[in-house]
């Protein structure tokens, strides 16, 4: 019996690797919504196609700047950078892994106690 519950658990290496990629993924949201949030609503950016018509119009269209393609383009390119920012924390009662800033966007005190800081998680973290 206990031989058949062990085969239905999923071994500790995918948990591991499960928390990991929900963890990236988490900071991923947490980190462009924070930037995206930074951003003038008023700030507009100009889209569509700069060829000129026939009759010497062009068809273009301003968007927001904060959710537009180019801006969410730059952010993509520089997030891995913001993976130094986290350390892990493990759950006492589930044993499950979560990433948390541990430097704080305003500059605020935070909260440091039982979080792992190194090089391993923010290199695992950066490359998930």
């Amino acid at each position: 019996l206990a031989l058949a519950l062990a085969s239905l658990l999923p071994p500790a290496g995918a948990r591991r690797s499960q928390d990991l990629h929900c963890g990236a993924c988490r900071a991923l949201v947490d980190e462009l919504e924070w930037e995206i949030s930074q951003v003038d609503p008023r700030k507009t950016i100009q889209m569509g196609s700069f060829r000129i018509n026939p009759d010497g119009s062009q068809s273009v269209v301003e968007v927001p700047y904060a959710r537009s393609e180019a801006h969410l383009t730059e952010l993509l390119e520089r997030v891995c950078e913001k993976m130094k920012e986290y350390g892990e924390k493990v759950d006492p009662a589930t044993h499950r892994k979560s990433y948390v800033r541990v430097i704080s966007h305003d500059g605020t005190k935070m909260d440091l106690s039982g979080l792992k800081f190194d090089g391993d998680v923010t290199s695992s973290l950066k490359f998930a």
